[in-house]
């Protein structure tokens, strides 16, 4: 993996769906970042994107110096009623080799720019409680911790606790019901 300190971060396209479902599989076998328990299918990335691209829903991803897709981060509804359609759940993701540099607080900062732009008031992370580089990213970016789920979901054998981690942004300057 080359210097990614200047890797370029952008909107991906369907050419980054390999790379995109190897980080989410690899993030689903060997962490608590994603509580699924089997890889995703081509036919589950390939539907995934189809709803964030027909949803309008950013999909940014860094790439390294030869193009390669090494992390990407996206947000979708933070629920599915119209009252919450100034709020958002984030997630970011990183190939291991990836974790540990930095990369992740780049992507992070260029969603919640995003999101500024986008007029977004509420961005939500929910966080397995035992993955503190997670929440170190988070608080390092202004996120507050929210509240705790205790016994939220069991993976690898042990029970696991949720956080919400949130940043209150400007939003829109004249919100509107309806």
């Amino acid at each position: 993996m080359s210097d990614l300190t200047e890797g370029r971060i952008g909107p991906c396209h369907e050419g980054h769906l390999a790379a995109i479902r190897a980080i989410y599989n690899d993030a689903i076998l060997t962490t608590t970042a994603l509580w699924e328990y089997a890889p995703r299918s081509e036919a589950t990335v390939a539907a995934w994107w189809e709803a964030k691209r027909s949803g309008g829903l950013p999909v940014l991803g860094l790439e390294d110096g030869r193009g390669e897709l090494v992390g990407f981060a996206t947000w979708g509804p933070f629920r599915p009623f119209p009252a919450y359609k100034y709020s958002v759940e984030h997630s970011v993701y990183l190939a291991a080799p990836a974790r540990g540099r930095g990369l992740g607080r780049r992507l992070l900062g260029a969603l919640v720019q995003e999101a500024e732009l986008r007029e977004i008031r509420l961005m939500v992370g929910g966080i397995c409680a035992s993955n503190a580089a997670s929440i170190a990213l988070h608080r390092s970016l202004g996120f507050e911790h929210a509240g705790t789920i205790r016994d939220a979901g069991f993976k690898f054998g042990r029970w696991l606790d949720l956080e919400f981690w949130q940043k209150r942004l400007a939003g829109p300057a004249a919100p509107v019901d309806g």
